[in-house]
């Protein structure tokens, strides 16, 4: 009895340290100067990101502001290169491992088309048991991460990348209110293993904003966790949002913290580990706005942990106090440039790698992804016993709907992306003859001006 006293002592002491920090902040209307303080701060380390910057590893970023340090960045064992290219160990992402809570990471960037191969590579690799995903393919008419796993639509149950001869398979899929959850099963072609990979998509999170209420996202975090995907004796997690820095950034901070309260420490101080993730990642939390949510949600779910009667689950404490159908998340004001979370300078703006165009039309702005129609068939949603039989016929009939409505939204976004592709390849195509006919001209006037200076002399 002592021992569980003393243990809601410490706990109680904790949440009135963080109280205390959030309180400092709050009451001061500090937010931002606080944050652009922790940059300035990180911009201090001294860490090199050569590989980053190489020339065969420039268009493998999306962001050319973003890029992984070369001391933490995750290493490609395999050969990725095609035929008659020279082999690249690269990949932007990074390892973001933090021993004093036993927990461990791989922030990366949404996949591109081109690097899509190299992803699930790295989780092979890596032997991720889930990856966490934060973003919509498609937010605000842009696209933020490629189509890397099969959709279901059109009898497209698998898709095999051939350059590493990986092949991966949608095995279930339980589409929830603002996210859904995947069963992907990735083969090794050529030895013929298999894994299954939890996939984890919230859906309703805004590019440089954040969730509505911490509820929902500390049920997703619940929900995560229940799943061992964090478990320290299996392959680190993948969390990604379109650069791999903001929102993952934010998942990372709140559910250690959370751990390390869990986990009994006396002191834990949201500043202090944010500044040491940044040492392995730069640019974690892209705004104030998301620091300050990262505040309110380990405040939210340390107290609801504390009070909580030993017979409900953690995941049952959040689950019970959501919005049953929460949509998408009202649109954030006009966001900074991307380089904005990395530099001193707040106008320097931050430009796509990729110089391909991906603007599509304009979605609606209370819609979900555009994702996979609902099949229920081969998987059962354990949460489903926790909702009332009406609730779940009626939240059963709006995804319905919805996925009605995003069908045919994913068949063009599609079309848009194999658009993109070819404009790309177009471009290049017109381009290379471009560059040779000036050089060849720029050449030609050289000589005729070396011709003519001889022959005055």
């Amino acid at each position: 009895m002592m021992d569980e006293d003393a243990a809601a002592a410490t706990a109680a002491d904790q949440i009135r340290g963080v109280e205390q920090q959030f309180e400092l902040i709050d009451s001061a209307k500090s937010w931002t100067p606080c944050y652009q303080q922790i940059r300035i701060e990180s911009n201090s380390f001294d860490f090199p990101a050569e590989e980053s910057k190489k020339a065969e590893n420039k268009n493998l970023n999306r962001y050319r502001d973003v890029n992984p340090y070369d001391h933490s960045r995750v290493v490609l064992r395999k050969d990725t290169s095609g035929p008659n290219k020279k082999r690249s160990d690269y990949i932007n992402a990074s390892f973001v491992r933090m021993p004093n809570a036993q927990r461990k990471y791989i922030l990366a960037q949404g996949p591109l088309p081109h690097t899509t191969d190299h992803f699930w590579l790295m989780i092979w690799e890596q032997e991720c048991k889930a990856v966490v995903m934060l973003n919509r393919v498609v937010e605000k008419n842009q696209i933020k991460c490629h189509q890397y796993w099969p959709t279901g639509y059109d009898g497209n149950n698998e898709t095999v990348f051939s350059d590493v001869n990986l092949k991966v398979v949608l095995v279930s899929e339980t589409p929830m209110d603002y996210y859904t959850t995947r069963i992907l099963r990735l083969t090794d072609v050529d030895s013929g293993e298999s894994r299954d990979v939890h996939h984890f998509h919230y859906t309703t999170w805004p590019d440089f904003g954040v969730p509505q209420s911490p509820m929902a996202f500390l049920h997703f975090l619940m929900v995560v966790r229940q799943s061992g995907a964090l478990d320290e004796n299996v392959g680190p997690p993948v969390v990604h949002c379109s650069a791999g820095i903001g929102r993952s950034g934010t998942f990372c901070l709140v559910d250690l913290c959370l751990l390390m309260m869990e986990q009994g420490k006396k002191h834990v101080n949201v500043r202090e580990v944010l500044m040491e993730m940044r040492k392995h990642r730069m640019g974690l939390i892209q705004t104030s706005e998301q620091l300050r949510f990262s505040y309110l949600a380990i405040l939210e779910g340390a107290k609801k942990m504390l009070n909580r009667d030993p017979a409900v689950t953690e995941l049952e404490i959040f689950r019970s106090e959501i919005v049953p159908d929460e949509e998408e998340d009202s649109p954030p004001p006009k966001p900074p440039p991307r380089g904005e979370s990395l530099r001193h300078n707040n106008h320097v703006s931050s430009e796509e790698a990729p110089s391909r165009p991906e603007i599509l039309p304009e979605l609606p702005p209370d819609r979900p992804l555009p994702c996979e129609p609902q099949n229920n068939s081969n998987h059962v949603n354990q949460d489903d016993s926790l909702e009332g039989e009406p609730d779940r016929q009626t939240s059963a009939l709006r995804r319905r709907r919805r996925q009605e409505r995003l069908a045919e939204q994913v068949r063009e976004i599609k079309r848009k992306q194999q658009e993109a592709e070819s404009w790309q390849e177009m471009k290049k195509s017109f381009l290379q003859p471009l560059r040779l006919g000036v050089g060849a001209l720029l050449l030609g006037g050289i000589a005729f001006l070396y011709y003519k200076m001889s022959a005055a002399q």
